[in-house]
C-alpha cells in the first residue's frame, strides 16, 4: 500500500505482541513526569540568561515563553485524548502533515531527548568529581546512564514511582532554598540589577538591549523544555482522557510558578545576576553566600544539585526510549528496536539512546569547546522545530477533522495555538540572530539531512500500516 511518499506493509498480529507497552500511571505519576523530566532547569542553565540579557532581558525572554509554552500545553492536551498513542509528537505531525513531517518531528524529538540527559549528566559530573577525585569523567558518564537506563529497563512502574520521589525531592529543595534565601536575608533586590551595561544601554532595565531578550530565549526555554513529551506515556497511562490533561495544565503551571520564584531569588544572592549568570551551579552558589565554603558545604550542594539534575535525566531516559520505540514499531527507523522485554519495556531503544548519548558527550568532549552549551542549544533548537510542527499540526487538525472525538477541548482554541506558533517562530529567529548559538542550529541542520536522506532511501519503503500512530492517521484520512 502506497500513501504519498511512503509505501506500507501489512504485519500480522505477532508483529505487536513483541512491542507491547504496559502501565497504569495515573494523575500524580504523570504529574511528575511533565515535572520531572523538566526540573533541572530550574538547577542549572536558565541562569546564563542572566548574563545575555541582564536580568529583565531574561525575565521578558522567560515571560513571552512562558506564554509559547501555555499554548502548547493546552494544545497538546486536547491532541493527546485525541490521538492516545506512545508517539505522542510525532503521531500528531504524522496525522496532520503526512509521514515525512510526521518523521521530521521524530527527528527533532530524537536531537532533544538525547541531547538533553547530556547537558544534564554532564552538569552532574561537575558537582560530584570534588567527591571523588581522580575518577574520570567518562566513568561518572556511564555509571549514570548504566544506573537510571536499568532502572527504565527494569520496569515501567518503577520508572515511575523513582522519578515521582526524585521529583517531589527536587521540588523540595527548591522551596527549602526559596524559603532560606528570604528568612535569612540573603536575597538582596539590588542584586538582580549589576549586569554591566553595554554602552548606551540601561545598566537597571536591559543592559544588554533589546538583542539581549533574543539572546536570552534558549535559556528561558530551559525553564520548560520537555513538559511536551508527556503525551509519550500515554499508551502507558490508566485513564488518558480523564488525567493527561490534567497532568500536562497542572504540570505546566508547576513549572512556572518555580520558574518566577529561582529567576527571581536565585539572581538576587551571592554575587548578583552578574555572578549567578556565570555559575555553573546557580543554586549552589545562592548556598554558599549565606554558609560559606567548606567540605561539609560542597558535600550538601553536590547531593543537593546532582538530586533535581537526576530528576529530569531519569525522565528523559523514558521519553528517548520512547520516542525511539514508537519510530521503529511504525517502521520509520529499524523495526528490530522496538522489541520489548518481558516487562514490556522498550530495552533495545533505551539501549540505544544511552549509546548514542554517550557517544556524544564524549566526543565533544574529546574534541573540546563548550560543550554543555552546545548540546543546549541543540537541545533547544530541536524542541523549537517540534513547537512550529505540533501547533500548526493542532490548527490542521482542527480544521480539517472537526467531527474527530475530543475528550478533552482546549479553552485556548485555534486563537491560542495561533499565538503559540508565532510566538514558537519568533523564539528560532530570535536564537538563530545570535552567532554563538548558530553552531548548535547547524549541529541539528546536519542530523536532520542525514535523517532526510535515511527517510527517502530506506525508511519510508517499510512503514507499518498495523502501528497505532500510522493506523489512526490512514483511518482518518478515509474517512475525510
Amino acid at each position: 500500500m502506497s500513501t504519498g511518499p511512503a509505501n506500507y506493509e501489512n504485519v500480522n498480529e505477532g508483529y505487536l505482541r513483541q512491542r507491547q507497552l504496559r502501565g497504569r500511571a495515573g494523575f500524580w505519576l504523570l504529574w511528575s513526569l511533565g515535572v520531572g523530566i523538566v526540573i533541572s532547569g530550574d538547577f542549572t542553565g536558565w541562569n546564563a540568561g542572566l548574563t545575555a540579557g541582564g536580568f529583565w532581558g531574561l525575565a521578558i525572554a522567560t515571560f513571552l515563553v512562558a506564554i509559547m509554552y501555555i499554548c502548547l500545553t493546552y494544545s497538546l492536551a486536547e491532541m493527546s485524548t485525541m490521538l492516545p498513542q506512545a508517539g505522542g509528537l510525532y503521531s500528531f505531525a504524522r496525522s496532520a502533515f503526512g509521514p515525512f513531517w510526521g518523521f521530521i518531528c521524530g527527528v527533532a524529538m530524537i536531537v532533544e531527548n538525547v541531547l538533553a540527559p547530556v547537558v544534564a549528566v554532564i552538569a552532574v559530573t561537575s558537582y560530584l568529581q570534588p567527591l571523588i577525585p581522580g575518577v574520570p569523567i567518562y566513568v561518572v558518564w556511564v555509571v549514570v546512564y548504566g544506573i537510571f537506563t536499568a532502572i527504565n529497563i527494569w520496569s515501567t512502574e518503577q520508572t515511575f514511582n523513582i522519578g515521582f520521589y526524585i521529583t517531589l525531592a527536587a521540588i523540595a529543595i527548591l522551596l527549602v532554598f526559596y524559603v532560606s534565601m528570604l528568612a535569612l536575608g540573603v536575597f538582596k533586590t539590588e542584586l538582580l540589577f549589576n549586569v554591566p551595561a553595554d554602552p548606551g544601554q540601561s545598566q537597571t532595565w536591559l543592559p544588554k538591549g533589546w538583542q539581549g531578550i533574543f539572546a536570552a530565549i534558549p535559556y528561558a526555554i530551559w525553564f520548560y523544555l520537555a513538559i511536551e513529551q508527556l503525551p509519550l506515556a500515554a499508551e502507558e497511562s490508566r485513564d488518558v482522557p480523564r488525567d493527561m490533561p490534567k497532568a500536562l495544565i497542572a504540570a505546566m503551571f508547576t513549572l512556572i510558578g518555580l520558574s518566577i520564584f529561582t529567576l527571581v531569588i536565585n539572581s538576587g544572592v551571592g554575587g548578583g545576576a552578574v555572578a549567578i549568570g556565570a555559575s555553573g551551579a546557580p543554586l549552589g552558589d545562592g548556598l554558599k553566600a549565606y554558609f560559606s565554603e567548606g567540605p561539609a558545604t560542597t558535600f550538601a550542594i553536590a547531593i543537593l544539585m546532582s538530586c533535581g539534575l537526576l530528576a529530569s535525566f531519569h525522565f528523559t531516559i523514558y521519553a528517548y526510549g520512547r520516542t525511539f520505540f514508537a519510530l521503529s514499531r511504525a517502521g520509520y527507523l529499524p523495526r528490530w528496536l522496538s522489541v520489548t522485554s518481558q516487562n514490556h519495556t522498550p530495552y533495545r531503544s533505551l539501549a540505544l539512546g544511552t549509546i548514542i548519548g554517550l557517544v556524544c558527550a564524549i566526543t565533544l568532549d574529546r574534541l573540546g569547546g563548550p560543550v554543555k552549551d552546545v548540546m543546549l542549544n541543540m537541545a533547544v533548537f530541536g524542541a523549537l522545530i517540534i513547537y512550529i510542527l505540533v501547533l500548526a499540526s493542532y490548527i490542521k487538525l482542527k480544521t480539517s477533522y472537526p467531527n474527530l472525538s475530543r475528550p478533552y477541548v482546549s479553552s485556548l482554541g485555534i486563537p491560542g495555538a495561533a499565538v503559540g506558533l508565532a510566538l514558537a517562530i519568533f523564539s528560532l529567529v530570535a536564537c538563530l540572530s545570535v552567532p554563538a548559538y548558530q553552531p548548535g542550529a547547524w549541529g541539528v541542520l546536519g542530523f536532520t539531512v542525514v535523517a532526510i536522506i535515511y527517510f527517502f532511501a530506506f525508511g519510508r519503503n517499510r512503514l507499518v500500516a498495523q502501528a497505532p500512530e500510522e493506523r489512526a492517521a490512514l483511518l482518518m484520512k478515509r474517512q475525510a
